[in-house]
Parts: structure tokens; C-alpha cells; sequence
């Protein structure tokens, strides 16, 4: 039996290294709590989007609401990218 791939944590050390995960148990505390914290993140940037959407549509946002909005879209898009990259990666996994 191979090794279970390192699955990719969707939280970082206090350095902001990865983390990474290996087991071979989908359904242990850990892997349950890095699925709800991702799937949180996929709604935190939804609505992100949502507000950076409704900012770019007001002409009269001033810099300060265009920056502010910038900045939590490339934070959520971070997220949903090492959200994105962990699942890839488990599904390009072979499966015994």
C-alpha cells in the first residue's frame, strides 16, 4: 500500500509556510476541520467578491474603498487558490 499523498492545510504556520497533513483517514478530526475551514474560506471569498463588485461599480469610491478592496480580494484569492491547489492535488491522488 502506497503512502497517502501530504494533503496541504488550508492555514499556514505563524511564519507563513505551508502545512500539510498526512493520513489515511479522509474522515479524521483534522482533515474534517481543514474541510470546514475551506469551505469557509470559498464563502469568505464569495463575499469578497461580492463587495469588491459593488465597490468597483460606484463611481464615487474614493482610493481608500478601491485599496481596502484590493486587499481583501488578493487575501480571499490566496485562500481559494491553496483551497483550490490542496483538492487538485487530492483528486489527482491514486486511489487504492
Amino acid at each position: 500500500m502506497k503512502p497517502s499523498p501530504l494533503r496541504l492545510l488550508p492555514w499556514t504556520t505563524p511564519e507563513g509556510k505551508p502545512c500539510y497533513l498526512s493520513t489515511d483517514d479522509g474522515g479524521s478530526r483534522l482533515s474534517r476541520l481543514a474541510d470546514d475551514i475551506e469551505e469557509a474560506q470559498v464563502e469568505s471569498g464569495e463575499q469578497v467578491l461580492a463587495g469588491a463588485r459593488a465597490v468597483l461599480g460606484d463611481r464615487r469610491a474614493g482610493e481608500r474603498a478601491v485599496r481596502f478592496a484590493l486587499v481583501r480580494a488578493t487575501e480571499a484569492l490566496q485562500d481559494v487558490l491553496r483551497v483550490a491547489i490542496s483538492r487538485g492535488a487530492r483528486l489527482d491522488a491514486p486511489h487504492d
